[in-house]
């Protein structure tokens, strides 16, 4: 079980707004309850390392088009060598 490392009390100001201390994230996924309780969990916005499915579906779709013979005209990268 988490133990508290950080209690304080926090007031909303005029737009209903809390202000966190000394945060360690920029984004937080906030869960609000019946009894009242508030939980934020912090995020990460984008996952380092991971590919999307919709990029997966791309990459599946353009090998198939490659073993097919759909394919571009091949493209002139001699510039680019030193």
């Amino acid at each position: 079980m988490a133990t508290i490392t950080r209690e304080y009390d926090a007031k909303t100001d005029a737009k209903k707004r809390i202000t966190l201390r000394d945060s360690a994230y920029q984004h937080y996924h906030v869960a609000v309850y019946s009894d009242g309780r508030i939980v934020l969990e912090p995020r990460v916005l984008a996952k380092p390392f991971e590919i999307s499915e919709k990029t997966l579906a791309m990459m599946d779709s353009s090998m198939e088009n490659f073993k097919e013979g759909r394919v571009s005209a091949p493209i002139d990268l001699s510039a680019f060598e030193d």
